[in-house]
């Protein structure tokens, strides 16, 4: 008695070109980038939580607004690389991340250098 491989099972494989190598190595790179991309969003939100709970001395405004920048820029490049991933669903990465609502409003924003 022969047995033979399901065709749900066979279908999936595929022989190995240089396009599904391409594929495969782009999917992981995106994947790679979206991963250190998260970590740059969670550690600029948590600078501007421990700025938000210490003492703060006469330049706090300044620094205060530095840190909602970075983060707004740190968020921006997430959403564009999730967006390059497929992923759209930005309800549950605000809310996960708890990104405020003060980062939100300065995403994708232009700032210009002082002089």
């Amino acid at each position: 008695m022969a047995v033979r491989i399901p065709q749900s099972l066979s279908t999936g494989l595929q022989p190995e070109n240089g396009w599904n190598v391409l594929d495969y190595e782009l999917r992981e790179q995106k994947a790679h980038a979206l991963g250190s991309l998260s970590g740059q969003v969670e550690r600029a939100l948590a600078a501007l939580r421990t700025f938000d709970a210490g003492e703060h001395g006469p330049d706090g405004n300044h620094r205060r607004r530095a840190l909602l920048d970075e983060a707004a820029d740190r968020v921006w490049a997430f959403m564009i690389q999730r967006e390059l991933c497929g992923l759209r669903n930005w309800e549950a990465v605000v809310k996960d991340y708890g990104i405020p609502r003060e980062v939100l409003n300065r995403v994708g924003q232009v700032r210009r250098e002082a002089d």
